[in-house]
């Protein structure tokens, strides 16, 4: 039994009314592709430079990624800091933590100026460990944070209610309701004249002087610059596919006194990921939020990743019941470190904002303001901390990039040569779905709770790795590159931009 309500509360406590789909050629200065924190962050900062902009969404508007995000807008981002002085040097250190600091205080003040009452509260950041081995790890990292600029220092005592061997505390930092404020900053985009259109799918980008992008409905944006901030990128004539690695983690809420609130924000890489913080949730009462089970898109078991994460809750907060569930997706970088700026090495006119491993509201923010900056010929002293070109020269052999690519090779070739998951459907029980051959093809397919069959090519349609099942959250996932499909084939989330073949039921009898 899984605990909790299918539902983000983000989504649940933000209700929105629909925005029209695009269904007319249009020009701006500007199209941004995607309508999450980092395309919203950058049509609001382009609106504020004085372009005309048009935002195009798949679906709805922060719905996605940042629609399940933990929604922390911070600059401590885990153990960064002291692997970024080690490899990339202590000025880059400096760049990373100017960025990200200054993108918390953007998001502060863009609230506070639109008045949008998004909880947003201001509170400590803190990593931690259990682990007395790991303490001058800690130790290390904030000693990097400080150096690089940020109100960090080493501590051992927290407000979490278990011991911790050692802490980074970051001063400074906040968390916030992202579907409020991003709303806010919708709202905000259209009443300056700015276009954003839902259930807007972008299936084509022509890139010269000026660019064009091509919906699925024919409709056509002609704009002088192009930003795709799609999370996985939806074009991969930059190739980025092979430096990005998705990743999904799981989430429980439940309720808790207010007294018992932690007062801040908490992290840990121990036991596949521990994130917590807590929400707003009614008279004298939190919602505390745990996120953790970090796990690739399409493998192992989602259910008991689940069970696992609710119990490390119960067990640690006083046997607090879980009341909503849900999953967020990301994708890491091969360094690390997001990538932001022109989309490819001969790119002009045409942007990317993606890799952001988990941090995309503080990283969202930073991006609008980046390419905006770019957009409107400037650029500031960290630019090139961020610039995807760089991966080109830097890490083609890097061991992560290497090993990324083993990872997709092994499913890519591995999953085909693996017998299907079961001989007959006559094996596949209600609510669930497995791959079976059918006529030398694997389908992937599918049992409604009423016996009703539905059968679908087991290909991703972005580069053709066969899908795997997600009983827990009922979705067809692919392994190599994070795209996901619902039972019946509709594309939930890219950079697969078709949804799943549809496969003649009657061949599976």
């Amino acid at each position: 039994m899984l605990p909790g309500t299918a539902e983000s509360h983000w989504m649940a406590t933000a209700p929105a009314a629909p925005r029209p789909a695009l269904t007319a050629d249009i020009e701006v200065d500007v199209v941004v592709v995607g309508g999450g924190m980092a395309g919203l962050s950058t049509a609001w900062e382009l609106i504020e430079a004085g372009r005309s902009v048009a935002v195009l969404e798949a679906d709805r508007l922060a719905a996605g990624v940042t629609g399940c995000t933990t929604a922390k807008v911070t600059a401590l981002h885990t153990l960064v800091y002291d692997r970024l002085r080690r490899t990339r040097g202590p000025k880059e250190a400096e760049h990373y933590a100017r960025s990200q600091q200054e993108a918390v205080e953007r998001i502060v003040e863009i609230a506070a100026a639109l008045g949008a009452d998004c909880e947003l509260e201001r509170l400590p950041a803190f990593t931690y460990v259990t682990d007395p081995a790991r303490r001058e790890e800690v130790r290390a990292e904030a000693e990097a944070a400080a150096a690089a600029g940020l109100a960090a220092a080493y501590v051992e005592e927290t407000g979490l209610p278990f011991p911790v061997a050692g802490a980074v505390r970051v001063e400074h930092q906040a968390q916030f309701h992202p579907r409020k404020y991003l709303l806010a900053l919708a709202d905000d985009i259209v009443a300056r004249g700015g276009r954003i259109h839902e259930r807007t799918r972008v299936t084509g980008l022509t890139e010269g002087t000026p660019c064009r992008v091509t919906t699925e409905g024919g409709v056509v944006v002609t704009a002088g610059d192009v930003v795709v901030a799609t999370h996985y990128p939806v074009f991969d004539r930059a190739l980025l596919f092979t430096h990005l690695s998705p990743h999904r983690e799981l989430v429980v809420a439940a309720g808790l006194p207010a007294t018992d609130d932690p007062g801040g924000m908490y992290i840990t890489d121990e036991g596949n990921k521990r994130s917590v913080r807590t929400a707003p949730y009614g008279e004298g009462r939190r919602l505390l939020i745990v996120t953790g089970e970090s796990f690739t898109p399409g493998t192992g078991d989602v259910a008991e990743r689940y069970g696992r994460l609710a119990e490390w809750t119960g067990e640690h907060f006083g046997g607090a019941g879980i009341v909503q569930r849900w999953a967020a997706q990301d994708n890491d970088s091969t360094d690390g470190v997001p990538l932001v700026g022109p989309f490819h090495p001969g790119a002009r006119h045409t942007y990317v904002a993606t890799g952001f491993g988990g941090w995309g509201m503080s990283g969202g923010a930073m991006a609008g303001r980046l390419l905006t900056d770019l957009i409107t010929s400037k650029s500031p002293s960290w630019a090139g901390l961020y610039d995807p070109r760089r991966l080109w020269t830097a890490l083609r052999a890097a061991p992560t990039f290497l090993k990324h690519q083993a990872e997709v090779g092994r499913h890519f070739v591995g999953d085909r040569l693996r017998p299907t998951h079961v001989d007959s459907v006559a094996e596949i029980g209600p609510g669930t779905g497995a791959l079976v051959r059918v006529d030398g093809r694997r389908c992937a397919v599918y049992r409604e709770e009423d016996g009703t069959l539905r059968a679908l090519s087991a290909r991703c349609p972005h580069l053709g790795c066969l899908v795997a099942f997600n009983a827990a959250e009922r979705t067809w996932e692919c392994p190599c590159h994070g795209s996901r499909f619902d039972t019946d084939g509709t594309l939930l989330q890219g950079p697969a931009t078709r949804p799943l073949e549809e496969r003649a039921v009657e061949d599976l009898t």
